[in-house]
């Protein structure tokens, strides 16, 4: 019994903070504009996607400043915790999330409001800019080569010229698709290459008479 009373107290004594000062919410709120600004230049410049959204990137900047503010009214009263568990517990964010890095932001944008709710700047400032530099990282260095694709146009007789000298210019390749006609074959061949212009050099002293390199973006590549 006196256990339960103890931690009835201890829960008390917690909770039974004085009202919220001004100069605390407009300090954690200033923080957490900061930092919301930062993860929008983030956003629009480092991560790299084709179609952007502006709207998502909006929502990002926006969702620390609810965190934060959460985090603070949970701090003084017991009855708040409770209600906003209650609360958060039956909302369901049903948004399909096209792109996995996507994910990252979001929790990066719960980080900065949980931190800077709790007043712990230091570490929502240091964990953002680690986290930069990691992103930065990981987009700009690659340890292999991205793959080539060449597609061209030959007839019979040039066919084994032509594969004699992508062997000769490509480290490794594969064919991925083969298309007969009555004018000759196209190929589709996928291959890694370390100067280009070399074989596209060997290609028209074929006179092959048509074909195109394309280099595409490929996840395999770390």
């Amino acid at each position: 019994m006196n256990t339960i009373v103890n931690i009835l107290e201890s829960i008390k004594t917690t909770y039974n903070n004085p009202a919220l000062q001004t100069t605390a919410i407009m300090s954690v709120l200033l923080m957490v504009l900061l930092l919301s600004v930062y993860l929008f230049i983030v956003y629009r410049f480092i991560s790299h996607r084709a179609f952007y959204n502006k709207s998502f990137n909006i929502c990002l900047a926006v969702i620390p400043f609810f965190i934060s503010t959460i985090v603070l009214c949970l701090q003084s009263n017991i009855v708040i915790t409770l209600g906003t568990i209650g609360a958060l517990a039956i909302i369901r964010f049903r948004t399909a999330i096209k792109d996995p890095v996507d994910m990252l932001y979001i929790l990066w944008a719960i980080h900065i409001g949980i931190t800077c709710g709790c007043q712990l700047y230091k570490v929502a400032i240091l964990t953002s800019l680690a986290v930069t530099v990691v992103m930065l990282v990981l987009e700009n260095v690659s340890l292999g080569r991205k793959p080539l694709v060449l597609i061209l146009h030959c007839d019979d007789q040039q066919e084994k010229p032509v594969f004699e000298a992508i062997k000769q210019e490509a480290k490794k390749y594969t064919i991925k698709s083969r298309n007969c006609t009555v004018k000759g074959m196209d190929f589709v061949v996928e291959l890694f290459v370390k100067n280009i212009d070399e074989l596209t050099d060997r290609l028209r002293n074929l006179k092959v008479e048509k074909f195109s390199i394309i280099e595409y973006d490929c996840d395999d590549v770390i």
